[in-house]
């Protein structure tokens, strides 16, 4: 069966490039879709106001799964890259790479990221890294659009097209609350990463 040799590696490496790439494609798309908000705004069509928000929501989420996916097929790569260099490439890794190509070239997340926990099982032991961006991967793929998160960017654009919505919202949702879950999370994220920097120093 193949082993994993330097185009493998090229291919993995490619790919994390290609998310990358359709993570900035979906950061345009979110940008064209708020503009499309605010038209719509100024026009008074807030139902097509809301829909366009939702595909905005839906195109930051999607990018920030792209970025991660990215990340995770860039360390992996850096793994193979060490079983190759130092001569471990086991057999079942030899078979996680025939599947490999069909698989990154598809763009698929959900499959991508099925190959990636193939690769990593491949080694045993999972370093600290890999094991979070899973964590924080499998909570993001589901591509769900809160309602918050949409209503909450109705009104930015409102705000910016200077004028005002009186969307019924519940009390205490305003736009703060789409911030702060943000915050939320970069604030474990660096959590995490100054943890990761304390056990490696």
């Amino acid at each position: 069966s193949p082993k994993p040799d330097k185009q493998h590696l090229f291919n993995l490496k490619f790919a994390a490039k290609e998310l990358q790439r359709n993570s900035k494609k979906c950061d345009k798309e979110e940008k064209a879709e708020k503009g499309k908000v605010k038209q719509a705004i100024q026009k008074g069509n807030m139902e097509a106001a809301r829909i366009h928000a939702e595909n905005a929501i839906r195109q930051k989420h999607q990018s920030v799964n792209f970025l991660r996916m990215s990340a995770r097929v860039d360390a992996v790569a850096s793994r193979v890259q060490t079983a190759v260099t130092m001569n471990q490439v086991s057999k079942s890794m030899s078979g996680v790479v025939k599947s490999m190509d069909a698989t990154l070239k598809s763009m698929n997340l959900e499959k991508i990221s099925a190959l990636m926990d193939k690769f990593e099982n491949q080694f045993e032991t999972l370093d600290v890294q890999t094991a979070q961006m899973e964590d924080t991967m499998s909570n993001t793929t589901t591509l769900t659009t809160p309602q918050s998160e949409v209503d909450s960017l109705l009104h930015e654009m409102a705000d910016e097209a200077g004028l005002d919505l009186n969307l019924e919202l519940p009390p205490g949702q305003t736009s703060s609350l789409a911030s702060s879950v943000a915050s939320t999370e970069q604030d474990e994220l660096s959590q995490r990463l100054s943890r990761l920097r304390d056990q490696v120093s």
